[in-house]
């Protein structure tokens, strides 16, 4: 459903200072939102379009705008760490969420990839999130209570480890599933029953030692298709005339994600050929042959 074009009250508004700096408000009529620079009258604010400036009482002028889902994330509440716009986009795009899809999250942390696989799936989709931490999965509800206006009746989320509270789960019941988690490799069985064929699992890890663990479990399970990696990097750059350069401060690294499909019922995977390092034989090496064991 699209968004009116003026503000209203009870709505979120993004107001940002000439120096980029953004204040979050909740629009009630009546009420005034002080700054530095002097008192803005919500009242100003009401009625007025999306992308409309705004004065205080000091002199200072402020853009006003509602936020997006990224503004949203970076400035809510956290238990645990938040899945950064930029990964859950990423994650989004290669774990291929459509609108309808039945997606299982496990791992909810503060609810940040919870708002976007949401978004993804729509209102005929269906999200099933699992959290072993009670006071995660509480701060995780509320944002996403604050983000959508309220709770959406799609999303289920339950208490527990993803490998233990599956039955719930219908077998080959499940297009998609992400897995943010410390051990994702322990999953890969449950899941194996419950996603459909062809379906997508993928996991998002922090470190190589994560990665290399979870690929190895999803081969030698024998289920899957041979996994495909990739680094989550981000390089904002510095835009300002002639001066045009990478920007001083960057965030770099914040994780891998590792994707792979459901082999049907009784499928082998054609074995996996690898080229050796130069040297070492001097033909290219089947993986799972004889040879190589």
């Amino acid at each position: 459903m699209s968004k009116p074009v003026h503000f209203a009250a009870g709505e979120r508004v993004q107001l940002t200072d000439n120096k980029n700096r953004k204040h979050t408000v909740i629009l009630e009529s009546g009420k005034s939102f002080f700054t530095n620079h002097g008192a803005i009258l919500h009242d100003e604010l009401i009625g007025k379009a999306d992308g409309s400036a705004v004065t205080s009482s000091g002199g200072m002028v402020y853009l006003a705008l509602r936020p997006l889902l990224t503004d949203f994330v970076l400035s809510m509440p956290r238990g645990a760490a938040v899945i950064y716009p930029k990964d859950a986009a990423a994650i989004v795009g290669y774990a291929d969420i459509f609108p309808g899809s039945v997606v299982v999250e496990a791992g909810v942390g503060s609810g940040a990839l919870s708002c976007s696989l949401l978004r993804a799936i729509g209102a005929t989709g269906k999200l099933e999130s699992f959290e072993r931490r009670e006071d995660f999965a509480k701060i995780a509800q509320k944002n996403v209570k604050n983000f959508f206006g309220t709770q959406p009746e799609n999303w289920q989320v339950h208490l527990g480890d993803l490998q233990i509270e599956s039955n719930i789960l219908g077998e080959a019941s499940v297009d998609r599933v992400v897995l943010d988690m410390l051990a994702p490799w322990e999953c890969i069985e449950s899941v194996s029953r419950f996603i459909k064929p062809g379906g997508v699992l993928m996991a998002y890890v922090a470190t190589t030692t994560q990665m290399s663990k979870f690929v190895e479990d999803v081969r030698l399970s024998k289920l899957w298709t041979d996994p495909y990696c990739e680094e989550l990097i981000q390089r904002p750059w510095h835009v300002e005339g002639l001066a045009v350069r990478p920007s001083h401060r960057m965030q770099g690294h914040t994780g891998f994600l590792v994707i792979t499909r459901r082999l049907a019922p009784d499928t082998v995977l054609p074995p996996r050929r690898i080229r050796p390092t130069k040297g070492a034989i001097d033909t290219p090496l089947e993986v799972g042959s004889k040879e190589e064991e």
